[in-house]
């Protein structure tokens, strides 16, 4: 059984994202990276205030070969855990044969399955620009309490804006329709795999998750799916204990059946 665990996080957010779940794995004994995306290694407010340009060229091959390297250096094969669009980078991984067991939470769209109807209408600030790919864009506040964390009292919602967002590269949506890279649904080694999805969840829709677990149980090893009525700020909001306990909860005992 591993003892070390990888956090992935999504667009919009950064290693930061991760600090209630980092502190509650390492209670439990575990070695925990949360590593950010590749030039999102900076303060949140300082990523907002002066984003590097280079940014906006960073795209999905780059972040999922990214944490590959990560990964590889390692001493022992980890558990991986990601939200968003760090669940679908969690599946490039295992697909690439990494990982002890892997936990997607609210995965962005896949390549393979069809969008949302709620993912298509938070997409159009990206989609609706044809020059968003090449440019580092900037989540409005009306968004976030709009969409993004809609469970957020409103009284809080600006703070939570403040500590976690962060600009992302437009090109990380545009390489999921443009050529993007595929998964092998039937990859006879891939590790374990949880799918998670949220009810209230207005970025990536409950039945696209569902969908994605419908490919993804094409695979020998095993796959599951988890439903929680909760919005995309599920690893954040009130309650968020109950999420990451059943994601390491459901890995730990993956990995040691898998063995």
């Amino acid at each position: 059984m591993t003892n070390t665990i990888v956090l992935i996080h999504g667009a919009w957010l950064n290693s930061r994202s991760w600090e209630n779940w980092k502190a509650r794995y390492e209670a439990k004994g575990y070695t925990v990276l949360t590593p950010d995306w590749p030039l999102d290694d900076r303060a949140p407010e300082a990523l907002r205030a002066n984003p590097d340009p280079k940014l906006a060229k960073i795209g999905q091959r780059a972040i999922v070969d990214h944490y590959e390297r990560i990964i590889r250096a390692l001493p022992e094969k980890p558990i991986l855990i990601g939200h968003s669009l760090g669940g679908v980078l969690v599946q490039h991984l295992l697909d690439r044969g990494l990982g002890v067991a892997g936990v997607a939470i609210d995965p962005a769209p896949t390549p393979g399955v069809g969008l949302g109807p709620e993912a298509i209408v938070s997409a159009l600030p990206v989609f609706s620009d044809p020059f968003s790919g090449g440019k580092v864009e900037t989540m409005s506040r009306k968004f976030f309490r709009t969409r993004f964390a809609q469970t957020v009292a409103d009284d809080q919602a600006d703070a939570l804006y403040d500590r976690y967002i962060v600009p992302t590269p437009g090109k990380v949506y545009w390489d999921g329709v443009i050529n993007p890279m595929r998964i092998n649904w039937k990859n006879p080694d891939r590790a374990p795999l949880l799918l998670v999805g949220g009810t209230k969840d207005l970025i990536a829709d409950a039945s696209m998750t569902r969908a994605i677990f419908r490919q993804q149980r094409k695979a020998p090893s095993r796959t599951e799916y988890r439903e929680f009525d909760r919005s995309h700020w599920t690893a954040l909001d009130t309650g968020w204990e109950e999420v990451a306990d059943l994601a390491l909860q459901w890995a730990e005992a993956a990995a040691a059946t898998r063995n």
